[in-house]
C-alpha cells in the first residue's frame, strides 16, 4: 500500500463523506502534488501499476471519487475505464434512456432534469448487472444534480431492524417488476427506453429470444410491450464482503416508474404478486435519504462505484450538466 503515496492522495470532502470506523465512503483520491506532473497519459498508468491498491480500497469503501485528475473530454474517460482492465457489459435490459457516447461510454439516464432519479442498484431488475460503473462528469452543473451514493448493507441492516417481517417476506418471495415499453425511445421518461434500444434490434421475434435470455416475459401491445420480470431475489448475499445486500430497484419503481404508459404502483410486488405496504416503501426511501452521500459534482470528476455494495440516484439540477456512464461486467 506504500506504493499509494507515488501517485495518489486520499483527501476529505467536508459534508460529502461518511465515516464508518475502518473506512471513509466514498473514499476520495486525488493526484499526489509531490509527483510528476500529471497528464492523462501518467493517470492512466497510475491506474495500471496502483491497480491492487484501488480495488482494495473500492472493497473497503464500496465507491471511489477521483477529484482534479486531467479528464476533460469523452474519449478521455473512455481511456480511464479501459487502464482500470474490467470487462464491457452491453446495456441490454435497463430502463434509462442512453446514448453511446465513444467506445464504451454512454450518457448517463437522460431523463428531464426536473426529476429526481430514485436510489437504485443499476438493473437490479434484470439477472445480468454490472458489478461495477463509472461516471464522470463532463459538464458541471448549473446547480443541484448532485449523485447521492449510500452503502446497501447499511439499508438492508436498518430494514431488517425496523421491518423484519417485510424483510423476511422479500427473502422468501422475491419481487416482480412490470414495465410497459414503447417502441421508441422517451426522453421525457426516466424509464423512457423503448423495447427496440432495450433489446438492441427492431425485430419481435430477437426481442423475444433476448428477453428470454433475461428471464423477462413479452406481452405485446398495439403501442408497444408489456414486460415481466421476476420473481427475482431483493436481497442479495455480497460473497467478496460477506454480508447481506438491499440489491432491488423495489424504491425506484415504486416511486419513480411512472410516465404515459406506466404505473408505478403496480410497477413492482412481491413474487407472488401480492401489492407492497406503501408505508414500509416510503419508510425504506427515508432511511436512504438518511444514510446517503450526496456527491456535488466538479468538470473532471470520474466516479468509480462497486454495484453490489453501493446503490445511486441523482437529484434534479439546473442545467447545464452532462454526466457520463460506463458499465463494466
Amino acid at each position: 500500500m506504500a506504493a499509494q503515496a507515488e501517485y495518489f492522495i486520499e483527501t476529505q470532502l467536508p459534508n460529502h463523506q461518511k465515516h464508518y470506523g475502518s473506512f471513509t465512503f466514498p473514499s476520495i483520491l486525488s493526484p499526489n502534488p509531490k509527483s510528476s506532473p500529471s497528464s492523462l497519459s501518467v493517470f492512466t498508468e497510475a491506474i495500471k501499476s496502483h491497480k491492487l491498491f484501488l480495488d482494495s480500497l473500492l472493497l473497503k469503501s464500496g465507491a471511489l471519487l477521483f477529484r482534479g485528475f486531467p479528464v476533460k473530454t469523452a474519449k478521455d474517460f473512455n481511456d480511464v475505464v479501459e487502464a482500470f482492465g474490467f470487462e464491457e457489459l452491453p446495456y441490454v435490459g435497463g430502463a434509462a434512456p442512453r446514448t453511446n457516447v465513444v467506445g464504451r461510454v454512454f450518457t448517463a439516464n437522460e431523463s428531464p432534469p426536473d426529476q429526481k432519479i430514485p436510489f437504485h442498484h443499476e438493473m437490479a431488475q434484470v439477472p445480468e448487472f454490472p458489478s461495477k460503473l463509472f461516471f464522470f462528469c463532463e459538464v458541471e452543473p448549473g446547480s443541484g444534480g448532485e449523485t447521492p451514493i449510500v452503502l446497501s448493507h447499511i439499508v438492508y441492516e436498518k430494514m431488517k431492524e425496523k421491518h423484519p417481517e417485510f424483510v423476511d417476506r422479500l427473502e422468501a418471495h422475491g419481487l416482480l417488476y412490470t414495465r410497459v415499453l414503447g417502441e421508441d425511445d422517451d426522453p421525457s421518461s426516466p424509464i423512457g427506453r423503448g423495447w427496440k434500444s432495450t433489446f438492441l434490434t427492431s425485430d419481435k421475434a430477437v426481442a423475444e429470444e433476448r428477453a428470454a435470455k433475461l428471464g423477462m416475459k413479452l406481452e405485446w401491445l398495439s403501442n408497444g410491450v408489456k414486460t415481466v420480470m421476476g420473481p427475482i431475489p431483493a436481497i442479495k448475499y455480497d460473497k467478496s464482503r460477506q454480508r447481506k445486500i438491499w440489491f432491488n430497484s423495489m424504491v425506484a419503481a415504486y416511486t419513480g416508474w411512472e410516465d404515459a404508459r406506466n404505473d408505478p404502483v403496480k410497477a413492482v410486488t412481491f413474487g407472488d404478486g401480492q401489492p407492497l405496504p406503501a408505508d414500509i416503501i416510503y419508510d425504506c426511501l427515508k432511511i436512504l435519504e438518511d444514510e446517503c452521500v450526496p456527491i456535488p459534482w466538479k468538470k473532471g470528476d470520474v466516479m468509480l462505484i462497486d454495484n453490489l455494495a453501493t446503490l445511486h440516484s441523482r437529484r434534479s439540477f439546473d442545467p447545464p450538466r452532462r454526466v457520463l456512464a460506463s458499465l463494466c461486467k
